[in-house]
Protein backbone atom coordinates (compact mmCIF):
# COMPACT_ATOMS: atom_id res chain seq x y z
CA UNK A 1 0.00 0.00 0.00
CA UNK A 2 1.29 3.44 -1.03
CA UNK A 3 1.26 5.94 2.26
CA UNK A 4 -0.38 8.55 0.18
CA UNK A 5 -3.24 6.22 -0.51
CA UNK A 6 -3.94 5.92 3.52
CA UNK A 7 -7.49 7.46 4.44
CA UNK A 8 -6.98 10.30 6.64
CA UNK A 9 -8.50 9.47 9.74
CA UNK A 10 -6.96 12.50 11.63
CA UNK A 11 -8.39 16.10 12.39
CA UNK A 12 -5.87 18.73 10.52
CA UNK A 13 -5.58 19.96 14.14
CA UNK A 14 -3.22 17.42 15.37
CA UNK A 15 -0.83 18.93 12.62
CA UNK A 16 -1.46 22.41 13.90
CA UNK A 17 -0.81 21.13 17.58
CA UNK A 18 2.59 19.46 17.10
CA UNK A 19 3.83 22.62 14.74
CA UNK A 20 3.39 24.62 17.57
CA UNK A 21 4.76 22.16 20.49
CA UNK A 22 8.11 21.98 17.72
CA UNK A 23 7.97 25.73 17.97
CA UNK A 24 8.23 26.04 21.71
CA UNK A 25 10.64 23.84 21.50
CA UNK A 26 12.67 25.66 18.51
CA UNK A 27 12.31 28.93 21.32
CA UNK A 28 13.56 27.10 24.40
CA UNK A 29 16.77 26.00 22.40
CA UNK A 30 17.41 28.95 20.66
CA UNK A 31 20.70 31.24 21.32
CA UNK A 32 18.44 33.47 23.46
CA UNK A 33 16.37 30.99 24.84
CA UNK A 34 16.48 28.80 28.13
CA UNK A 35 20.05 28.16 28.70
CA UNK A 36 19.70 24.56 30.17
CA UNK A 37 17.60 23.37 27.29
CA UNK A 38 20.39 24.92 25.37
CA UNK A 39 23.28 22.71 26.55
CA UNK A 40 21.35 19.07 26.40
CA UNK A 41 22.72 16.71 24.95
CA UNK A 42 20.66 13.28 23.63
CA UNK A 43 22.97 11.47 26.31
CA UNK A 44 22.72 14.07 29.01
CA UNK A 45 18.86 13.91 28.72
CA UNK A 46 18.58 10.14 29.10
CA UNK A 47 17.61 9.59 32.52
CA UNK A 48 14.87 12.15 32.14
CA UNK A 49 13.87 10.85 29.38
CA UNK A 50 13.65 7.18 31.66
CA UNK A 51 12.23 8.99 34.29
CA UNK A 52 9.49 9.93 32.07
CA UNK A 53 8.88 6.86 30.77
CA UNK A 54 8.38 5.10 34.28
CA UNK A 55 5.92 7.77 35.16
CA UNK A 56 3.97 7.53 32.09
CA UNK A 57 3.59 3.30 33.21
CA UNK A 58 2.82 4.27 36.61
CA UNK A 59 0.01 6.83 35.80
CA UNK A 60 -1.12 3.72 33.71
CA UNK A 61 -1.05 1.08 36.28
CA UNK A 62 -2.50 3.48 38.64
CA UNK A 63 -5.29 4.36 36.29
CA UNK A 64 -4.85 7.78 36.50
CA UNK A 65 -6.20 9.55 33.29
CA UNK A 66 -5.25 13.31 34.14
CA UNK A 67 -1.87 12.46 35.32
CA UNK A 68 -1.47 9.65 32.15
CA UNK A 69 -1.99 12.96 29.55
CA UNK A 70 0.21 14.76 31.33
CA UNK A 71 2.92 12.30 30.90
CA UNK A 72 2.41 11.11 27.80
CA UNK A 73 3.15 15.07 26.89
CA UNK A 74 6.33 14.71 28.43
CA UNK A 75 7.54 11.61 27.15
CA UNK A 76 6.31 13.09 23.59
CA UNK A 77 8.88 16.63 24.28
CA UNK A 78 11.35 14.35 25.19
CA UNK A 79 10.71 12.40 21.62
CA UNK A 80 10.46 15.37 20.14
CA UNK A 81 13.92 16.66 22.15
CA UNK A 82 15.74 13.76 20.81
CA UNK A 83 15.03 14.46 17.45
CA UNK A 84 15.46 18.26 17.38
CA UNK A 85 19.10 17.73 18.61
CA UNK A 86 19.70 14.89 16.09
CA UNK A 87 18.57 17.98 13.59
CA UNK A 88 20.88 20.17 15.23
CA UNK A 89 24.01 17.32 14.37
CA UNK A 90 22.43 16.47 10.82
CA UNK A 91 21.88 12.45 11.52
CA UNK A 92 18.34 12.74 10.43
CA UNK A 93 14.86 15.37 10.63
CA UNK A 94 12.09 14.62 12.52
CA UNK A 95 10.51 14.26 9.18
CA UNK A 96 12.76 11.31 7.95
CA UNK A 97 12.01 9.86 11.41
CA UNK A 98 8.31 9.98 10.92
CA UNK A 99 8.55 8.72 7.63
CA UNK A 100 10.68 5.74 8.37
CA UNK A 101 8.12 5.05 11.39
CA UNK A 102 5.24 5.03 9.00
CA UNK A 103 7.02 2.95 6.29
CA UNK A 104 8.27 0.08 9.06
CA UNK A 105 4.25 0.07 10.00
CA UNK A 106 2.74 -0.82 6.66
CA UNK A 107 5.54 -3.40 6.09
CA UNK A 108 5.30 -5.60 9.06
CA UNK A 109 1.64 -5.66 8.72
CA UNK A 110 1.07 -7.45 5.80
CA UNK A 111 -2.20 -9.23 7.01
CA UNK A 112 -3.46 -5.59 7.38
CA UNK A 113 -1.83 -3.72 4.33
CA UNK A 114 -1.04 -6.55 2.11
CA UNK A 115 -1.91 -10.07 0.86
CA UNK A 116 -1.06 -11.95 4.46
CA UNK A 117 -3.74 -13.23 6.15
CA UNK A 118 -4.09 -13.68 10.02
CA UNK A 119 -7.13 -13.41 12.77
CA UNK A 120 -4.69 -14.94 15.79
CA UNK A 121 -2.26 -11.69 17.69
CA UNK A 122 -0.36 -14.72 17.91
CA UNK A 123 1.00 -15.14 13.98
CA UNK A 124 0.50 -11.00 13.58
CA UNK A 125 3.47 -10.53 16.02
CA UNK A 126 4.87 -13.22 15.09
CA UNK A 127 4.91 -11.18 11.52
CA UNK A 128 6.14 -8.42 13.01
CA UNK A 129 9.36 -10.25 14.44
CA UNK A 130 10.24 -12.29 11.30
CA UNK A 131 9.98 -9.32 9.11
CA UNK A 132 12.44 -7.16 11.83
CA UNK A 133 14.66 -10.00 11.33
CA UNK A 134 15.10 -9.37 7.90
CA UNK A 135 15.40 -5.74 8.08
CA UNK A 136 17.83 -5.50 10.63
CA UNK A 137 19.88 -8.58 8.42
CA UNK A 138 20.41 -9.69 12.58
CA UNK A 139 22.35 -13.07 13.08
CA UNK A 140 20.15 -14.35 15.98
CA UNK A 141 16.65 -13.84 16.79
CA UNK A 142 18.02 -13.22 20.76
CA UNK A 143 19.34 -9.85 18.40
CA UNK A 144 17.52 -6.45 19.55
CA UNK A 145 16.38 -6.60 23.37
CA UNK A 146 18.13 -3.93 24.51
CA UNK A 147 20.66 -4.86 28.08
CA UNK A 148 19.56 -2.18 29.96
CA UNK A 149 15.78 -3.10 30.09
CA UNK A 150 14.32 -4.67 33.84
CA UNK A 151 16.04 -8.14 34.16
CA UNK A 152 12.67 -9.35 34.11
CA UNK A 153 10.94 -7.45 31.02
CA UNK A 154 13.95 -8.51 29.32
CA UNK A 155 13.72 -12.38 30.12
CA UNK A 156 10.06 -12.23 29.02
CA UNK A 157 11.30 -10.03 25.61
CA UNK A 158 13.74 -13.24 25.03
CA UNK A 159 11.23 -15.65 25.91
CA UNK A 160 8.49 -14.15 23.38
CA UNK A 161 11.55 -14.02 20.56
CA UNK A 162 12.17 -17.78 21.24
CA UNK A 163 8.19 -18.51 20.96
CA UNK A 164 7.38 -16.17 18.08
CA UNK A 165 10.59 -18.26 16.14
CA UNK A 166 8.65 -22.35 17.49
CA UNK A 167 10.89 -22.71 20.43
CA UNK A 168 8.07 -23.14 22.89
CA UNK A 169 5.70 -25.27 24.78
CA UNK A 170 2.52 -25.83 23.29
CA UNK A 171 0.70 -26.37 26.88
CA UNK A 172 1.06 -24.63 30.26
CA UNK A 173 1.78 -27.89 32.40
CA UNK A 174 5.35 -28.27 31.36
CA UNK A 175 5.93 -25.10 32.32
CA UNK A 176 4.71 -25.74 35.69
CA UNK A 177 6.99 -29.17 36.11
CA UNK A 178 9.68 -26.74 35.22
CA UNK A 179 9.13 -23.93 37.91
CA UNK A 180 9.05 -27.43 40.68
CA UNK A 181 12.05 -28.48 38.75
CA UNK A 182 14.31 -25.45 39.20
CA UNK A 183 13.27 -24.78 42.76
CA UNK A 184 14.02 -28.05 43.95
CA UNK A 185 17.54 -27.06 42.18
CA UNK A 186 17.57 -24.32 44.18
CA UNK A 187 16.89 -26.37 47.43
CA UNK A 188 19.32 -29.00 46.88
CA UNK A 189 22.29 -26.16 46.29
CA UNK A 190 21.59 -24.55 49.31
CA UNK A 191 21.54 -27.79 51.49
CA UNK A 192 24.47 -28.55 49.71
CA UNK A 193 26.17 -25.39 50.57
CA UNK A 194 27.07 -24.99 47.19
CA UNK A 195 27.56 -21.01 46.69
CA UNK A 196 28.81 -21.08 43.22
CA UNK A 197 25.56 -22.56 42.15
CA UNK A 198 22.90 -20.80 44.28
CA UNK A 199 23.05 -17.75 41.93
CA UNK A 200 22.69 -19.44 38.63
CA UNK A 201 19.60 -21.77 39.89
CA UNK A 202 18.25 -18.53 41.39
CA UNK A 203 18.49 -16.83 38.16
CA UNK A 204 16.86 -20.28 36.72
CA UNK A 205 14.09 -20.11 38.99
CA UNK A 206 13.27 -16.35 38.56
CA UNK A 207 13.46 -17.17 34.22
CA UNK A 208 10.79 -20.20 34.80
CA UNK A 209 8.58 -17.93 37.02
CA UNK A 210 8.69 -15.47 34.27
CA UNK A 211 7.84 -18.35 31.19
CA UNK A 212 5.07 -19.19 33.80
CA UNK A 213 3.67 -16.09 34.13
CA UNK A 214 3.66 -15.03 30.28
CA UNK A 215 1.68 -18.30 30.13
CA UNK A 216 -0.54 -17.02 32.32
CA UNK A 217 -0.94 -13.55 30.73
CA UNK A 218 0.46 -11.91 33.64
CA UNK A 219 3.76 -9.81 33.48
CA UNK A 220 6.11 -10.47 36.29
CA UNK A 221 7.29 -7.36 36.06
CA UNK A 222 4.13 -5.29 36.88
CA UNK A 223 3.18 -8.19 39.47
CA UNK A 224 6.65 -8.03 41.18
CA UNK A 225 6.50 -3.94 41.06
CA UNK A 226 2.62 -4.52 42.32
CA UNK A 227 3.67 -6.76 45.05
CA UNK A 228 6.62 -4.31 46.25
CA UNK A 229 4.10 -1.43 46.57
CA UNK A 230 1.37 -3.79 48.62
CA UNK A 231 4.23 -5.09 51.07
CA UNK A 232 5.43 -0.91 51.14
CA UNK A 233 2.16 0.34 52.03
CA UNK A 234 1.60 -2.42 54.58
CA UNK A 235 5.34 -2.06 56.23
CA UNK A 236 4.25 2.11 56.88
CA UNK A 237 1.26 0.79 58.43
CA UNK A 238 3.50 -1.12 60.75
CA UNK A 239 5.27 1.69 61.48
CA UNK A 240 2.29 3.95 61.57
CA UNK A 241 0.66 1.65 64.22
CA UNK A 242 4.32 0.94 66.37
CA UNK A 243 4.01 4.95 66.87
CA UNK A 244 0.72 5.25 68.18
CA UNK A 245 2.27 2.87 70.78
CA UNK A 246 5.49 5.06 71.20
CA UNK A 247 7.49 2.58 69.69
CA UNK A 248 9.94 1.54 66.25
CA UNK A 249 10.30 -1.48 64.51
CA UNK A 250 13.61 -1.67 66.27
CA UNK A 251 12.00 -1.50 69.49
CA UNK A 252 8.70 -4.34 68.69
CA UNK A 253 9.28 -7.85 68.71
CA UNK A 254 8.64 -9.36 65.34
CA UNK A 255 5.22 -11.54 66.93
CA UNK A 256 4.07 -8.01 67.19
CA UNK A 257 4.78 -6.49 64.09
CA UNK A 258 3.48 -9.82 62.49
CA UNK A 259 0.17 -8.94 64.22
CA UNK A 260 -0.01 -5.80 62.76
CA UNK A 261 0.60 -6.71 59.51
CA UNK A 262 -2.12 -9.69 59.63
CA UNK A 263 -4.63 -7.48 60.61
CA UNK A 264 -4.06 -4.70 57.72
CA UNK A 265 -3.84 -7.39 55.51
CA UNK A 266 -6.86 -9.02 56.15
CA UNK A 267 -8.82 -5.88 56.49
CA UNK A 268 -7.58 -5.76 52.76
CA UNK A 269 -8.68 -8.70 51.61
CA UNK A 270 -12.16 -8.41 53.52
CA UNK A 271 -12.56 -5.04 51.51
Amino acid sequence: MKIEDLPRTRPPAIGERLTELLSVLDRLRAPDGCPWDREQTSRSLIPYLLEETYEVIESIEGEDRQAMKEELGDLLLHVLFQGAIAEDKDWFTLEECMAALTRKLIDRHPHVFGETHTEAAFHAKQNWEAAKQREKERGSRMDGVPRHLPALTRARRIQEKAAYAGFDWNEIEPVWNKVQEELDELRDAHLADDLDSLEDELGDLLFSLVNLGRFLGVSAEEALRRTIAKFEYRFRNIEKELQKRGKTPEDATLEEMDEIWNRYRNGEESA
